[in-house]
């Protein structure tokens, strides 16, 4: 599924809304998310989920073309825990 599904998504329930102002709905709710993210927030959707920025140290790794041993930079990585309501619905 893509940003346009999810605003024709949009679009298809909510009678009222133009094709542009679904797309614009879409945007304005993956920039919050997005914008919590970049903020340290944890971002909690009820039945869905938790978003959170977990931070990753500085570890060494491996090249898998040339079996060269590298260094993998601390980072900051999106994680994902889906709610229990969410899990039960996909593996029904």
């Amino acid at each position: 599924m893509t940003k346009k599904d999810l605003a024709d998504v949009v679009y298809n329930v909510h009678g009222g809304l133009s094709r542009k102002e679904s797309a614009a709905l879409i945007d304005a709710i993956l920039s919050a998310i997005k914008d919590s993210l970049v903020d340290g927030d944890k971002v909690q959707v009820s039945r869905f989920g938790t978003f959170h920025v977990q931070h990753k140290n500085k570890r060494k790794g491996v090249n898998p073309l040339t079996g060269e041993s590298i260094v993998i930079p601390a980072h900051k990585s999106v994680m994902f825990k889906p709610s229990s309501y969410l899990k039960d619905i996909v593996n029904s």
